[in-house]
């Protein structure tokens, strides 16, 4: 069922590169409050989707409705920094952007990058780099916010940091998220709502449906689904685990 005054939807999308689909009839819509994410193998279209619903990229077929005035915050999967051109956090943050110190000031709390303003964006560790890269992405206050793989290039803890953060930015701003992360043990316990992409919309719903969607197990395989699917039971059960693995919490 569609849903009236979505912030953004795509009908009938498809991209076609040297006679290959990339996206083939993609349906999608984003609403207020939504936290959805976009998982699938490589080569599946993910981050070309993304573009064309934020217009970097036209696609050859299909209809994309954005709300009149959308204000959508961007984070891609990384920049390529220029070592010999000096540029400080705080002027990355800001550059071509409208906003009030306040906003600013808010932003750099929020994403805890208030200590490492000063630097240099070359001398920022990954974790630094991508908590930077959010705040940019928050500063013009955005309806809809669109990551994507904001973690891929952290480790095991820097991811479950990432995504705490993320997490509580949605709980306390009005906003929605459209994410694409190859994560599926975090997207499982943060995320809304999954679509499997593989070029086309192989399923989507729940975390806890999708593991039980034929189309996730050939795609990831039987065992994989059955580790999400006991996982998404034991928090299903008891629910304040979730919270514990984003804090990091650990039971002796």
């Amino acid at each position: 069922m569609k849903i009236k005054n979505a912030l953004i939807s795509a009908h009938n999308l498809s991209v076609i590169r040297n006679e290959k689909a990339i996206l083939k009839n993609i349906d999608i819509e984003i609403n207020k409050n939504d936290f959805l994410t976009i998982i699938g193998p490589n080569g599946a279209g993910k981050t070309m989707l993304l573009k064309c619903l934020m217009e970097f990229y036209k696609p050859d077929s299909g209809k994309i409705i954005k709300k009149p005035n959308l204000r959508i915050g961007y984070m891609p999967q990384s920049i390529n920094i220029i070592n010999t051109m000096p540029m400080s956090v705080r002027n990355f943050i800001t550059v071509r952007k409208k906003f009030d110190e306040i906003s600013f000031r808010h932003v750099i709390s929020e994403t805890e990058s208030d200590k490492v303003i000063n630097k240099q964006l070359s001398v920022l560790s990954g974790g630094e780099m991508q908590r930077v890269l959010l705040a940019r992405s928050l500063l013009n206050n955005p309806e809809l916010l669109i990551l994507d793989e904001p973690a891929q290039n952290l480790d095991v803890s820097g991811q479950i940091n990432f995504y705490k953060l993320l997490q509580s930015i949605y709980s306390k701003r009005n906003l929605s998220i459209l994410m694409v992360s190859h994560d599926l043990h975090l997207v499982m316990v943060s995320t809304k709502k999954v679509l499997c992409l593989s070029n086309h919309i192989c399923c989507v719903g729940k975390p806890q449906q999708i593991t039980k969607d034929p189309e996730f197990i050939s795609m990831f395989g039987k065992d994989m689904a059955n580790i999400m699917a006991v996982y998404q039971h034991s928090n299903n059960s008891n629910r304040h685990k979730n919270n514990q693995f984003l804090n990091g919490e650990q039971n002796n």
